[in-house]
């Protein structure tokens, strides 16, 4: 069984809700451009029109993207659990089934509601926490390649249950949770616990710095700093240091540092980065699995994965040829070509 599946996530499958208001509070009236018009039709029938909700979760969008556009795996090689509570709309899973029933577990939660995250940035609701525990005994046990999103104190309990797993040897990719919430100085300690376990360690910039109580906010020098110091401090393989505008910092103990630039970096292309931390680890496992486990090959095709994301507010328009009208490969040869 193991290695059964080549990438699976224990993120949340949340169902997000965006808000747009001035300074005050106040709603603004603003839509969210064709793709709120796209969900809404397809999916939202009858749903509030105050709200536009759309579904953005944990590494979906380079599920499909790089996966079965990159790798060419079908959709039994990838997996995450979908936990739906009372109120999931049902016209949703329709939705997600369209992509490969195979690549979803769907867990019922009769008497809790579904997880949502309102995306004003003034608070969401997350309530189902997903381990190694719960693949134990179904299609998604011990995959090739895991991913997780946590405070670095869960992320010792969930290492702790991959160990426990005899035989079982993934690539573990690490996100920490966001700044405001576990990447605090205070947690620092529990991530040099866990960091001896871990493969691949991905903050986003401002996590990386605020976790080691660097200053912010983060230029080239201080986010290569941070990243020398979370190799130092343990890491197995490999550190990823995600920066927005700046690109990606990727530094290994055998290979050095390198940036990779940002496929966008302008305000025509760049809508809403909601989820692309999410599809750039997403896209970086599809890369590895296609690389043979090369992380500075892999780390393209994750730049790529999330190039898509950001486009538009929730999810990248599924085409004949890719995603949003273009071509995964033709980004990937673009971006090589910067390089």
């Amino acid at each position: 069984m193991s290695g059964s599946r080549a990438f699976v996530t224990l993120g949340m499958f949340i169902i997000d809700e965006f808000t747009y208001a001035d300074e005050n509070g106040e709603p603004t009236g603003k839509t969210s451009s064709s793709q709120e018009n796209w969900w809404r039709r397809h999916l939202c029938n009858g749903w509030s029109t105050d709200l536009v909700r759309l579904i953005s979760f944990v590494v979906f969008q380079c599920f499909i993207m790089a996966f079965m556009y990159f790798a060419r795996l079908p959709p039994h090689q990838v997996g995450m659990i979908v936990d739906k509570g009372h109120d999931f709309p049902p016209e949703i899973q329709v939705e997600l089934e369209k992509y490969g029933s195979d690549m979803w577990m769907f867990r019922n939660q009769p008497e809790a509601l579904t997880t949502r995250a309102l995306n004003s940035y003034r608070g969401d609701i997350r309530k189902i926490r997903i381990t190694p525990r719960d693949l134990n005994g179904t299609k998604l046990e011990q995959p090739r390649n895991l991913h997780f999103i946590c405070s670095p104190s869960r992320a010792s309990v969930i290492m702790s249950e991959v160990n426990s797993v005899p035989g079982w040897n993934p690539t573990t990719i690490y996100e920490p949770i966001p700044v405001g919430d576990r990447c605090i100085p205070e947690e620092l300690p529990a991530l040099k616990d866990v960091l001896p376990s871990i493969s691949i360690l991905s903050p986003n910039a401002e996590e990386a710095l605020s976790l080691l109580s660097y200053s912010l906010p983060p230029n080239k020098i201080s986010i290569e700093h941070a990243a020398s110091k979370f190799l130092e401090l343990g890491v197995k393989d490999a550190v990823i240091i995600r920066s927005g505008a700046m690109g990606a910092y990727i530094i290994t103990s055998d290979r050095g540092g390198r940036w990779i630039s940002a496929f966008w970096n302008d305000a025509e292309h760049v809508v809403d980065v909601t989820g692309a931390g999410n599809s750039f680890l997403g896209g970086l496992a599809a890369g590895l699995e296609i690389s043979g486990n090369d992380i500075y090959e892999a780390i393209f095709y994750a730049t790529v994965s999330a190039s898509f994301t950001i486009e538009q507010p929730g999810l990248p328009i599924l085409t004949n040829d890719g995603w949003n009208g273009d071509s995964p490969f033709s980004r990937l040869d673009a971006l090589k070509k910067r390089h």
